[in-house]
Formats: C-alpha cells, sequence, structure tokens
C-alpha cells in the first residue's frame, strides 16, 4: 500500500517537471518582448517563470486526472456488471 503511495508521488513529481519544461520551451516561441515595458528585465523573467509553471501544472494535473480515471473506469464496469 505504501509503495503505491511512492510510485504515485513519484509518477506526479516527474509528470508536473516533463510538463513544465515541455511549456518552458513552448513558450519560447513566443515574442515577450512586445508586451512588456522596457527595463524590467527581472519582472519579465519572473512572469515567464510563473507563467510557465501555471501552464506546466495544470496540463500535468489534467494527465494525472485522465490517467486516475481511466484506471478507475474498469472498476466502475466491474460493478455495474456486477449488479446485472
Amino acid at each position: 500500500m505504501i509503495s503505491g503511495f511512492g510510485q504515485q508521488a513519484l509518477v506526479s513529481i516527474m509528470s508536473h517537471l516533463i510538463f513544465i519544461a515541455i511549456t518552458f520551451w513552448a513558450l519560447q516561441a513566443l515574442h515577450f518582448e512586445r508586451l512588456l515595458k522596457g527595463n524590467h528585465v527581472f519582472q519579465a523573467r519572473l512572469l515567464y517563470v510563473l507563467l510557465t509553471i501555471a501552464i506546466g501544472s495544470t496540463v500535468s494535473n489534467f494527465f494525472l486526472d485522465y490517467l486516475l480515471w481511466s484506471q478507475q473506469l474498469p472498476l466502475i464496469l466491474q460493478q455495474v456488471f456486477f449488479l446485472i
């Protein structure tokens, strides 16, 4: 039981890191310089990092929820067919 929690934690951490890295890579295609004021380099970098974390963790949570639901779906179908 405890090893299952450890595996789930490892999958969650890896998923978040992977999706944050993918989001960081994808956001590099945008030109944020046009939207930001000049001489605000630190604020622009902080916004970039926060935006990357927000989008990456949201996508990762969606992926993890979808994975959990797909694992629980056979259990629901077993209960439905068991009642029939």
